[in-house]
Formats: structure tokens, C-alpha cells, sequence
């Protein structure tokens, strides 16, 4: 396997009450790099991703055009690579947040809004590698990649009584 990379993230607050910028940008860059890691993600070097905090009203818009459900949700990945590729890169994709929804999230899980945000950049970068979560034994590996890179965070396991 070739050696994890770090990829070049591109994040911007586009819309929503997201907090400090360079805080979620901070969160990002220890997510996705401890996801590199600990999944052993292969990429071109270069590669890009561009992570957008949003609101439920623009998520609502993409979920509607791109999944046909027209209904806000917490994340959504757009990759722009084959899941057949071996090796990523170099423009990976996509991650957008909406904020509402995962604030709403957070309270209800009873968890710290940086935790459950970081979980869901995990799943979304996880989703821009192929990882998807339809099929019960992919759901299972999936689960499990994101359970053990939130424990190398210091998180607690996001899967322990919630659903996201």
C-alpha cells in the first residue's frame, strides 16, 4: 500500500452559524489526517478536498438534486474519483456539512459539537475513498474504520447509541 498522505483541504464557512473558522479548520486537518492514518488511505500527492460548512436550506437543495430526498441531512460527499481507483487524487471531492442538522445532532446524542462535527468529516472522507454504508457488510467496515480513527482522536465511539 502506498504510503498515507495528507491531502490539501480547502474549507470554507459558507453559510450557517458555524463557530471560528480557524477552529473547524483545525478540527478538519485532525480528522482527515488521523482518517489517512489509521484507514491507510492512498492518494496522489497534491490531492484536494474541499470541506463546506453550510446550512440545512443549501444541504436540502443538494440532497434533493443529487439523492432525490428533499429534506436537509447532516453530511454529504461528492467524489469526483472512480471507487475502483487504487490511488486517489488529484482532486478527490467534496464534504459539505449542514449546520443546523448537526448541531441538532449533538444535542440530541448528548455530545460536544467538535465531536460529532469530526465524526462526520470522517464519514465524508471515508465516502470520497468508495466507503459506503448500504450494504450491511460494508456498513459494518466502515463503521468500524470511523469507530477506531474517533478513539485515536480521544472520541468516544459514535455508534454507541446513535445513528447518523
Amino acid at each position: 500500500m502506498t504510503e498515507p498522505r495528507m491531502p490539501h483541504l480547502d474549507v470554507a464557512v459558507e453559510a450557517g452559524a458555524w463557530s471560528d473558522a480557524e477552529t473547524l479548520e483545525a478540527l478538519c486537518r485532525k480528522a482527515v489526517a488521523a482518517t489517512c492514518e489509521i484507514a491507510e488511505l492512498a492518494m496522489v500527492p497534491d490531492t484536494e478536498v474541499g470541506i463546506h460548512q453550510s446550512d440545512d436550506a443549501h444541504v436540502q437543495t443538494l440532497n434533493g438534486a443529487h439523492r432525490g430526498k428533499d429534506t436537509a441531512t447532516n453530511v454529504l460527499s461528492f467524489p469526483i474519483c472512480d471507487a475502483a481507483e487504487a490511488v486517489k487524487g488529484p482532486l478527490l471531492g467534496d464534504i459539505v456539512l449542514a449546520f443546523e442538522t448537526v448541531q441538532a445532532e449533538a444535542r440530541a446524542q448528548d455530545k460536544p459539537l467538535e465531536e460529532h462535527f469530526s465524526h462526520l468529516i470522517i464519514h465524508g472522507f471515508l465516502h470520497l475513498f468508495g466507503y459506503d454504508h448500504q450494504i450491511e457488510r460494508e456498513a459494518i467496515e466502515m463503521e468500524a474504520l470511523e469507530i477506531d480513527v474517533m478513539k485515536h482522536l480521544g472520541y468516544s465511539n459514535p455508534y454507541a447509541g446513535a445513528a447518523i
